[in-house]
């Protein structure tokens, strides 16, 4: 259930409503916007009268929520999430792009990378430490030391670090990460998330390679439900009967979550199609659907890369595509289009 409280609520008012709700063995959950404050409750509200609570003075409006997802609900906030990561941010209004190495491979590889997607307008330096492969015999990363170069190349640039957390032992040597990234194949692992909603540092959390909109935000409920709300929801790509690229990347995610959750999307064109050749112009679709960010994979010689050279970018390519895609951000935002 939520209430939509009226501007500037009487706080003596308020604070007895809380209180009883609270009285009721309800978790009262408390989202300041410019216009209207709204409490969102979770627990059972089946008991609750919801006309009782729309008569109080301080009361604009009462729903109740039926999707099962309840923190990650649009109705839960009035206004979109907005997640600071050092002098950037995700959401808002702005366009971060997300830049770098499917894997780090070596200091001066992932320094000059950093540098180069820095002066091309990257404000998020990527880059894989612990890599999930499908076979075994693949490069799994460099682990630690990956992530020992990861801090060099952010001392080198100021650029904040997205990189993928692949089990919770893990999690301690994670102290210089900015975002943590939860991968496609752990977006159901419900044991991690749990235990990411208990630590604060903003989660970018990848959809399933079959999973639907309503599991991929069920899976940044769990993490909420932890107390941890900075989420980045990103599409990736998903498996359908197509063979030609590495997955199909679904546009509509876009849109959709951005209609069902105020949780900021970006969007992962590299994986979603697996080939150098479509990414810019998928990237440019992600903007013109509204994307929030992009995760765009950019190596300096991908012909020699440990990992995904088919689908990473090289530098160049990256400095002649971000200005179009921010060139193409401030068109589509300059108004909104409505119905």
């Amino acid at each position: 259930m939520v209430i939509i409280l009226k501007k500037d609520p009487e706080k003596e008012q308020l604070a007895n409503l809380i209180n009883w709700l609270e009285s009721k063995g309800l978790s009262v959950h408390r989202n300041d916007g410019v216009s209207h404050l709204v409490l969102g409750l979770i627990g059972d509200t089946s008991k609750i009268d919801m006309d009782l609570i729309q008569a109080l003075d301080i009361v604009d409006g009462v729903k109740r929520i039926q999707e099962p997802y309840k923190k990650a609900n649009r109705k839960f906030a009035s206004e979109d999430t907005v997640i600071r990561v050092g002098n950037t941010q995700i959401g808002g209004g702005t366009l971060t792009i997300m830049a770098g190495p499917c894997s780090v491979e070596s200091e001066e590889q992932i320094i000059a990378v950093a540098q180069a997607v820095k002066e091309s307008g990257a404000t998020i330096l990527r880059g894989g430490a612990f890599k999930p492969r499908s076979s075994p015999y693949s490069f799994q990363g460099y682990g630690a030391e990956a992530l020992r170069l990861l801090s060099l190349a952010k001392q080198a640039t100021g650029l904040p670090i997205v990189t993928e957390l692949m089990e919770l032992s893990q999690l301690e040597l994670f102290d210089d990460v900015d975002i943590i990234q939860v991968g496609a194949r752990n977006m159901q692992n419900f044991n991690l998330l749990k235990e990411l909603g208990h630590q604060k540092k903003p989660v970018l959390l990848k959809r399933g390679m079959s999973a639907t909109y309503e599991e991929l935000l069920m899976s940044a409920e769990y993490i909420m439900s932890g107390g941890n709300e900075n989420i980045i929801l990103c599409e990736r790509g998903i498996r359908t009967f197509e063979t030609y690229s590495r997955n199909t990347l679904d546009i509509t995610a876009v849109p959709a979550l951005k209609h069902l959750s105020h949780l900021p999307v970006i969007v992962d064109p590299s994986h979603g199609t697996g080939k150098v050749a479509l990414i810019p112009s998928m990237a440019m679709a992600a903007v013109a659907a509204g994307a929030d960010g992009l995760m765009i994979e950019v190596h300096n010689d991908p012909a020699k890369a440990l990992c995904d050279g088919s689908q990473s970018i090289k530098p160049d390519l990256f400095a002649r595509l971000a200005p179009r895609l921010r060139a193409l951000h401030q068109v589509t935002h300059s108004e909104e289009v409505t119905e």
